[in-house]
């Protein structure tokens, strides 16, 4: 790896960016917050903490409710469950009490989504106390606690269509679920896989975000990864079978992989790349080694049931070959706690135990005309083991080199940042026109602040 690949790239005025901090969210939580998840289609965030999930309104920068009394230890993860109703709200929490509760929030009367942005501006914008916990008590319902796991829940994911949810412990395994109810309001959940391949608490999961483009024919079309203490990371498909199965172990980290994400807008047809962050203070891209012409010669999915009674260990023919394709600068000195890539501006953020916030931009690569992407790739990180055997051409887009575009540092004064998400503004100190259009940072904190950043 040159040296312009592990350290901070200078940057001109023209590609560099400022991160300015904005005013926090109110009120601050004033106890370690874990993270902040924004709704994919709403003006909200759900925050983790204590025992509790507060949601803020994106609008006013303040609490819109807050979730408790459904768990005994703190609440570590949150997602929104996708493609409900717009007047109705469904958020999953992950607590270190072994449990994972599904919360339900409806309006009395049926609403459009901008009916439910003025109600839910209306409520943060109350300042009473007591009549707003009054309100926060009847707009929340705690509907249904998922039980198995025998430790700590540290991730929670819901698939992109909502059909299944991905809970994962330091009891080292993963759990799927099943949302197996009639309709979207009823609360029927059934396990249908239990995974237990990882030799370490399994730290986060996260569903691939495009069901149409992950399908390959011999599997179906949701695909799943987890991130572990062991310093792996696990690919999971369901097989012909209705198995689900570990296709891939993707291996080149030197510490636990705290978290990964896969990438939102891929290119073309191209399958997602996912990116993973550790405490080896990197951040890695891996990409899957597509094979246009053993995909055609591959048996169909139907094919796959004959090996329904061969034990996963002998299921060879069911592997996948994953590269780790990029390693991004160097800008950590600790623990990499968060990244999250934009589906706007393709850009990555990272944070974590330096308490640095720090900002990447992808851009091709200045590679020799006779240099292969395969070879590229091995001058890029030439240390990496190529998970399962890969020792063929890498098929994709052309090669594409990372520079650090901003940072800024002491993100929460002397506290860690535990994580980072982009979200829209819709807060009045952005531009009318630019509302819901332009992004901002969002990182949570040790010291119970939830601080919005301007990126400039």
């Amino acid at each position: 790896m040159s040296p312009a690949d592990t350290e901070p790239a200078s940057t001109g005025a023209a590609s560099a960016v400022k991160l300015t901090a904005l005013t926090p969210f109110k009120p601050e939580l004033y106890d370690r917050a874990w993270q902040s998840i924004p709704h994919p289609t709403l003006p909200l965030i759900a925050t983790a903490h204590e025992k509790s999930t507060t949601v803020f309104s994106l609008s006013t920068l303040t609490s819109h409710s807050t979730l408790s009394g459904g768990h005994t230890r703190s609440v570590r993860s949150v997602a929104w469950k996708p493609n409900l109703s717009p007047h109705k709200l469904c958020l999953v929490s992950g607590s270190f009490d072994s449990t994972a509760g599904l919360w339900r929030w409806e309006e009395e009367k049926k609403a459009t989504g901008d009916d439910l942005e003025v109600e839910i501006t209306g409520a943060s914008a109350n300042n009473d106390d007591s009549d707003k916990d009054d309100a926060d008590d009847k707009d929340w319902e705690f509907a249904l606690v998922l039980e198995g796991h025998d430790s700590e829940i540290k991730s929670v994911a819901f698939s992109p269509s909502g059909q299944y949810l991905a809970t994962c412990s330091r009891d080292k395994s993963v759990w799927i679920w099943e949302d197996v109810g009639v309709n979207e309001d009823d609360d029927e959940w059934e396990t249908v896989a239990v995974l237990n391949e990882h030799d370490g608490d399994v730290k986060a999961v996260a569903w691939c975000p495009d069901g149409a483009r992950s399908g390959r024919g011999r599997y179906s079309s949701d695909v799943l990864a987890s991130a572990s203490y062991d310093d792996t990371v696990r690919i999971w498909r369901e097989d012909g079978d209705g198995e689900w199965v570990c296709v891939a172990v993707l291996e080149g980290h030197a510490g636990t992989v705290w978290g990964l994400q896969w990438e939102p807008k891929p290119e073309g047809t191209r399958f997602p790349r996912l990116l993973t962050w550790s405490a080896d203070q990197t951040l890695r891209l891996w990409t899957l080694k597509e094979e246009d012409d053993e995909e055609e010669n591959a048996p169909t999915q139907h094919a796959w049931g004959s090996l329904g009674g061969i034990p996963n260990t002998m299921r060879r023919s069911l592997k996948e070959e994953w590269e780790c394709t990029a390693t991004l600068p160097q800008a950590h000195t600790r623990d990499v706690y968060s990244a999250s890539w934009s589906a706007d501006s393709a850009r990555i953020a990272s944070t974590g135990s330096d308490g640095i916030v720090v900002v990447y931009g992808e851009e091709p690569a200045s590679v020799d005309s006779e240099t292969t992407h395969d070879e590229a790739a091995v001058e890029l990180d030439g240390d990496v083991h190529m998970g399962n055997g890969n020792d063929g051409k890498a098929k994709g887009p052309p090669p594409t080199t990372w520079r650090v575009l901003g940072t800024t540092d002491y993100g929460h004064g002397p506290f860690e940042i535990n994580h980072v998400t982009w979200c829209k503004r819709y807060d009045l100190e952005c531009p009318p026109e630019r509302r819901g259009v332009e992004e901002m940072l969002v990182t949570t904190g040790d010291d119970g602040v939830v601080r919005p950043w301007q990126v400039s």
